[in-house]
């Protein structure tokens, strides 16, 4: 397996396409795994709140006032997101596609100053889109993974993970398999996709030199075009951190 950057790509605008862009930056090749930063999705896709048209609630001047934050952001985040699962100290939501990070994703980096930068709205819709003009552009079937980066509860440092993905399983399950003593696994099920997005984060970067799109080559990934991100959520039913920083919530509310 190889992986490589996209050299070359301008700053995104609004309207910018960018599977035109990377098939005039890069050869690809069949079932190539094309990995793309949701922040250059987002500002193609104009996801962008401008931080005057915000208009703070009561409870985001309360959060904010509590977390040290601007209240126009916390509202933005407010309104992106389907639960708060905590308020203090961050502020940790499932966002309306489903995804559960710090701020819904929203923050006002690599992004003009007077706006907040969302997270494409439907993340495996853009992959899609994105995918299929490749197709239609270069004519190579490959696979593509929208990524961000997420903190992880009982570790410190950020990895990038999978918030949309195209063409490719985002889980592989190995249960049914035999471990080297011929054991049947049971329960054991592969982060396919954040393990992808996690590896091309490692060329991506994060400040003013990154590079926001990454190509993995010679990868053997399982391939349909019915995936969606969502496979990768835990039912709620089956979330025990959830329930138990609901709780801590409760008690301390």
């Amino acid at each position: 397996m190889e992986l490589f950057t996209v050299d070359g790509l301008p700053l995104i605008q609004k309207g910018d396409d960018i599977a035109a862009m990377i098939c005039e930056r890069t050869e690809l090749e069949a079932h190539d795994c094309v990995v793309i930063a949701s922040t250059i999705v987002a500002k193609a896709e104009g996801a962008m709140v401008l931080k005057s048209d915000v208009v703070p609630s009561d409870r985001a001047v309360k959060i904010a006032k509590r977390l040290g934050k601007e209240p126009e952001l916390v509202q933005a985040v407010l309104d992106r997101s389907a639960d708060v699962i905590v308020e203090f100290p961050l502020l940790l939501v499932e966002n309306l596609n489903g995804h559960v990070s710090i701020n819904a994703g929203i923050d006002d980096s690599n992004v003009e100053d007077d706006y907040f930068l969302e997270l494409p709205h439907d993340p495996d819709a853009s992959a899609k889109a994105i995918g299929e003009e490749i197709a239609n552009i270069c004519g190579r079937d490959v696979s593509v993974i929208i990524t961000d980066t997420n903190g992880r509860a009982f570790k410190i440092g950020q990895t990038g993970v999978a918030v949309g993905v195209y063409h490719m399983y985002p889980i592989r399950n190995w249960r049914g398999e035999k471990d080297l003593f011929g054991k049947e696994l049971e329960i054991t099920e592969e982060a396919i996709a954040d393990e992808v997005a996690s590896a091309a984060n490692l060329l991506m970067g994060e400040a003013a030199g990154g590079y926001p799109v990454v190509i993995v080559r010679g990868y053997e990934y399982h391939t349909t075009d019915d995936v969606t991100v969502k496979e990768m959520y835990r039912p709620e039913n089956e979330d025990i951190i959830r329930k138990g920083l609901r709780c801590l919530r409760q008690s301390s509310d």
